[in-house]
């Protein structure tokens, strides 16, 4: 299958009077990093070429991994207006977002769901800009423009569907009316879907420490957290917190050790992420990099790695040698709480799935994902299984705010 497509498109922004240009590029570095760093900015970590050039150049992702790479670079008059990361996926693992039984469905109709089209960081379920484009560009017709341009090279190589994972919320919103624009909710075009679901972050309301964060919990709940930090210490635990390049080379082996032992354990494999990885990733983007290490008698056992920007946390990957009594959640929610107000950061986002979240302080917050299905029967069964699905997600949601540890007033 070719990875290399490129056409002119046809005009789509009424302020615009050059065509746009689209093309697809087999690995990131085809591009420079400081093109696509210029439109990819600096709040998102994992949008950054440094971060996905450190999943190619690792080779955690790559075509013998089932990740092929052909991002999507759009260009007027010469000059690069939107980057997007884009793969094409022969397996749907490292997504977070679940889509076994809809490949059952093609494979019980004799056809294909695989290769599919994916548009995420890889392994990454955090929320966040997909495309990338310049300030002076429409928003909406370019996401209208790298619509029907994944469209046009997805219907060109037969593939099944596209799939934009953890994008933000304005971006879905504008997607939705582009497809019903579009005829792309339905018809013989297929269909745009919209699925959600939650996660729990923790949000900054200009907390002066930790104790007036704590201040905020009912008392059962504030004595509980009290508990479970006092148990951390009585077990002659001691936290430190690592930024950038202050994180050793040893720290970083032992926290890959730390990361395979605790994946085996819940999975049955060591990670998708290599040690390689890892170790370019602090090289190329220290600024962006939080090691938060767990010493017990002054021997290294667990360690927690977020990524950082000036607008939020982001709780990533775990993992311990000994399992020691509620340091998952000091070195996983705690510190990185501690950390948000100490600089001012408003938001933590600690990653998928996790109920125990609620009652130390994470609150629900909606996530979203957008489905372009190439065959309109089968679009159409999507969307009505995300509209059912949405009743739950809704009903999950206000649930969950009635297990918050906030006074109630």
């Amino acid at each position: 299958m070719a990875f290399f497509l490129s056409r002119l498109l046809k005009r789509l922004s009424p302020n615009s009077s050059a065509p746009m240009e689209a093309r697809f590029l087999s690995g990131i570095r085809q591009i420079a990093a400081a093109e696509w760093n210029r439109l990819a900015g600096a709040d998102y970590p994992f949008i950054r070429h440094e971060f996905l050039a450190a999943l190619e150049d690792s080779g955690a992702v790559a075509p013998e991994t089932g990740w092929q790479p052909c991002h999507l670079v759009m260009s007027r008059r010469g000059k690069t207006a939107a980057v997007m990361p884009l793969y094409l996926k022969t397996h749907s693992y490292g997504e977070y977002v679940f889509d076994w039984g809809w490949a059952d469905a093609w494979r019980r109709r004799g056809l294909e769901y695989y290769p599919k089209l994916l548009t995420a960081i890889p392994f990454t379920p955090a929320a966040g800009p997909r495309l990338c484009a310049a300030k002076d560009e429409d928003r909406g017709a370019m996401l209208a423009a790298a619509l029907n341009a994944v469209r046009q090279f997805a219907e060109a190589q037969g593939i099944s569907s596209w799939h934009l994972l953890f994008p933000e919320a304005e971006d879905v919103q504008l997607l939705q009316g582009i497809g019903s624009r579009h005829g792309m909710n339905g018809g013989m075009s297929g269909g745009l879907s919209v699925r959600h679901a939650n996660q729990f972050h923790w949000r900054n309301r200009n907390y002066r420490d930790f104790d007036e964060f704590l201040a905020t919990f009912n008392s059962r709940k504030r004595k509980t957290l009290l508990r479970e930090r006092r148990r951390v210490r009585e077990q002659g635990i001691a936290l430190s917190r690592m930024e950038g390049r202050d994180i050793t080379e040893a720290q970083w082996n032992a926290f890959f050790r730390f990361y395979q032992r605790t994946y085996a354990k819940r999975s049955g494999h060591r990670g998708y992420l290599n040690r390689e990885f890892f170790l370019r990733v602090g090289e190329a983007m220290p600024e962006h990099c939080l090691m938060i290490n767990a010493h017990c008698r002054g021997e290294l056992v667990a360690a927690a790695l977020c990524y950082q920007s000036p607008a939020a946390i982001f709780g990533r990957h775990w993992g311990c040698e000994q399992e020691l009594d509620c340091l998952h959640f000091e070195a996983c929610y705690y510190q990185g709480i501690e950390y948000c107000i100490e600089r001012g950061i408003p938001r933590f986002d600690s990653g998928a799935q996790g109920e125990h979240k609620i009652q130390r302080g994470f609150e629900p917050v909606r996530t979203h994902s957008c489905h372009w299905i190439a065959d309109p029967e089968l679009a159409q069964a999507v969307r009505d299984f995300t509209l059912r699905e949405e009743r739950h997600i809704s009903a999950y949601a206000e649930q969950a705010e009635e297990y918050l540890p906030y006074k109630r007033e």
